[in-house]
C-alpha cells in the first residue's frame, strides 16, 4: 500500500501536508472570527479531511522497521500468531487479544489500519465532546503534536492506550469515565500512572501544589540523578513489557537508538508550555470553575514531574508521552471555551502555528 510514495519521505511528507493546514489555518484566523458562520463551516470539514488523510496515510503506511521502529516487530509477532505459534509474551491483555484475534481473519496490513483506527477515532469523538463547533482546533493541536506521528506508526499500543484515555477524560459519568481509563490500561500498562494520578484527583485536586511538585522536581532531577531511574525500578511503577530496564539504565544497545541522552533541556522547554498554560488559566485567570480542566492539568503536571525525575534515561522521551499526550489540549482547551482576548481566533492561530513549528522543527528540520 501506497509504495508509490518513496519511503524514505514518507514521515516528512505528513509534516508538510500539516504546514499547509497549519499555515491556512493561520491565515484564515486572522481575518474572520472563531463563530463566523462560513469559518466554522470549512474547519468542520477540515476536520475530516484531515481525519481521513491521518487514517488512511498512517494506517496503509509501508511495513518497515527501519522507518517505523517497532512496526516489524509487531508484524513479526503478528506472522507467528498467524501460524499458530503461542510463544508471545502478554502483558498488555487487550492489545494481545486484538493482535492474535486480527491475526486469524486478515493480514498484516489490515491489522496496522484497524491499530490507526482506534488511535484516531477516539480523539475525533472526544474533540467533539469536549468542544462541539470547535472541535477542529483540538484534534488538529492533537495530531500535529511533536509524538503523535511517531507514536501512530512506532509504539502503537502506548499510542493507543492515551487515545482511549482521552476519550474516557470526555465522558461525563464517572463510571463510565473509570471504564475507558482500565481500558486504557489493558492496551498499555504504562497508562497506570496518568490513572493512578486520575484517581489521586478526585481526593486531591489544588493545583499549586501540583505545580510545586512540577516545579521541585528539576532540581530533585539534577542533584540526584540516577537515584530516581532506580527508585522506579524498584517499586515497579514503570514495570511492562518494553525492555523498561533498557529504558531506565543506561544501555549501550539502547544508547545507539537513542542518539541524545541526559538532562533534556529541550524536552523540558517543551513540557513547560503546558505548565506555563495550566499556570497561566488555572492561577493567573483564577480559570477553576472547569474541573475537567483542572484534573486534566494536574494529572499533566505530576506525570511530567515523574518524567523529569528519570529525564536521563534512555528513551525518557517514553516516559514523556505519558503527559506529552495531553499537552496540546492543556494549551488548548480554555481558549475553545471562554473568550480571554478579544481577538482569540487571531490568539488561536498563532499558537496552532508556533505548536505546530515546534514539531516541525524537531522531526524535520533537525531530524
Amino acid at each position: 500500500m501506497n509504495t508509490l510514495i518513496p519511503i524514505e519521505y514518507y514521515t516528512n511528507i505528513y509534516y508538510y501536508f500539516f504546514l499547509v493546514i497549519c499555515l491556512y489555518t493561520f491565515i484564515t484566523s486572522q481575518h474572520y472570527s472563531i463563530d463566523d458562520i462560513h469559518n466554522l463551516k470549512v474547519k468542520k470539514n477540515l476536520t475530516y479531511l484531515i481525519f481521513l488523510f491521518v487514517v488512511i496515510y498512517i494506517g496503509t503506511r509501508p511495513l518497515s522497521g527501519k522507518y517505523f521502529g517497532d512496526m516489524r516487530t509487531y508484524a513479526d509477532t503478528y506472522e507467528r500468531y498467524s501460524t499458530g505459534i503461542d510463544d508471545v509474551e502478554k502483558n498488555d491483555f487487550l492489545f494481545d487479544l486484538l493482535m492474535q484475534g486480527c491475526s486469524t481473519i486478515m493480514p498484516v496490513e489490515f491489522f496496522f489500519l484497524i491499530c490507526t483506527c482506534l488511535y484516531v477515532i477516539p480523539l475525533m469523538y472526544a474533540t467533539k465532546r469536549f468542544f462541539s463547533e470547535y472541535q477542529f482546533y483540538a484534534f488538529l493541536m492533537l495530531v500535529i503534536s511533536m509524538s503523535f506521528w511517531s507514536y501512530g506508526t512506532n509504539g502503537l499500543r502506548n499510542g493507543i492506550a492515551t487515545s482511549i484515555f482521552i476519550l474516557a477524560l470526555s465522558r461525563k459519568k464517572i463510571a463510565s469515565t473509570l471504564f475507558w481509563i482500565l481500558v486504557s490500561t489493558q492496551f498499555h500498562k504504562s497508562l497506570t500512572v496518568p490513572a493512578l494520578i486520575f484517581i489521586v484527583t478526585y481526593f486531591y485536586n489544588n493545583s499549586k501544589t501540583f505545580f510545586y511538585v512540577w516545579l521541585a522536581a528539576i532540581p530533585l532531577s539534577l542533584v540526584l540523578g540516577g537515584f530516581w531511574e532506580n527508585f522506579f525500578l524498584n517499586i515497579g511503577l514503570f514495570d511492562d513489557n518494553n525492555h523498561l530496564e533498557g529504558y531506565l539504565v543506561l544501555d549501550d544497545e539502547f544508547q545507539a537508538q537513542f542518539s541524545k541522552v541526559g538532562f533534556r533541556w529541550d524536552f523540558l522547554l517543551y513540557s513547560a508550555t503546558g505548565v506555563f498554560s495550566a499556570w497561566y488559566y488555572i492561577v493567573k485567570k483564577d480559570y477553576i470553575e472547569d474541573q475537567l480542566y483542572v484534573k486534566m492539568c494536574n494529572i499533566y503536571l505530576l506525570a511530567n514531574a515523574i518524567w523529569i525525575l528519570v529525564i536521563r534515561a534512555n528513551f525518557s522521551n517514553r516516559f514523556a508521552y505519558l503527559s506529552w499526550f495531553l499537552l496540546g489540549l492543556i494549551i488548548i482547551y480554555p481558549l475553545l471555551k471562554y473568550k480571554f482576548f478579544k481577538n482569540q481566533h487571531q490568539v488561536v492561530g498563532r499558537i496552532v502555528f508556533i505548536y505546530f513549528m515546534f514539531t516541525f522543527l524537531m522531526n524535520v528540520i533537525l531530524a
